[in-house]
């Protein structure tokens, strides 16, 4: 395996990463996303990950375009994760964490002799992603564990109040932001708000929406 290098500061991220398509997948800086890969296409891409320097992008399919000879189309907007924990299954699959780096902008795909996708980002525009906790002042945090506790209450959901409560906002806004059960259009758009307070208002508002539209007895789930 690689020796870890961390990542600091946009001229610290390569020019050209690997990504994995995968609708309905948020990453967000410095939040977790798990895993499960079986494909050997992205077994290969975590098994070159891994003798890397374990940074994979993560970019959803964008449904409204048609897909080509490489693919489907993608959004414009992905982030980049590293490779922080890593499983094997019996059965041959791979159980990881991705831990959110930064956000990128996809600039074009490669010719790439592998069997995964490769694209050339820019970070450059998300450069403040690598300060923690930025704009966790402006966020109301108040109408977020409201909305939150509605969420929880209308799909007879239990939590970890405690937890929640230690949690610090910018921890607090993206997990929730990630484990949310919306479509991939609305966690595209909380991928791309532009701040923390902009990403919490957000899910406040898509949340207060899914709620209006749920019959009284609404199972939705976390996922």
């Amino acid at each position: 395996m690689a020796k870890h290098r961390p990542i600091i500061t946009p001229s610290d991220v390569p020019e050209v990463v690997p990504v994995f398509p995968l609708s309905g997948a948020l990453l967000l800086p410095r939040a977790e996303l798990p895993l499960n890969i079986f494909e050997p296409r992205y077994l290969a891409m975590i098994d070159d990950a891994l003798a890397g320097d374990r940074l994979i992008g993560m970019v959803q399919p964008d449904e409204s375009q048609p897909d080509d000879d490489r693919g489907p189309a993608l959004f414009k907007v992905g982030c980049l994760g590293r490779l922080s924990q890593f499983g094997e299954s019996g059965d041959g699959r791979y159980l990881i964490t991705l831990t959110g780096v930064c956000r990128f902008k996809v600039l074009e795909e490669l010719a790439a002799d592998t069997p995964y996708r490769q694209f050339r980002i820019d970070v450059a525009p998300f450069a403040h992603d690598f300060d923690a906790n930025v704009g966790e002042d402006a966020v109301d945090r108040t109408a977020l564990l409201k909305a939150l506790a509605a969420f929880l209450e209308a799909n007879k959901l239990e939590a970890d109040w405690d937890g929640i409560e230690q949690a610090g906002t910018e921890t607090l806004v993206n997990a929730l932001s990630v484990m949310s059960p919306y479509g991939a259009l609305e966690k595209q758009a909380l991928l791309e708000a532009t701040d923390l307070k902009s990403r919490a208002e957000m899910l406040v508002a898509i949340t207060q929406m899914m709620l209006a539209r749920m019959p009284g007895d609404g199972e939705s789930s976390l996922q």
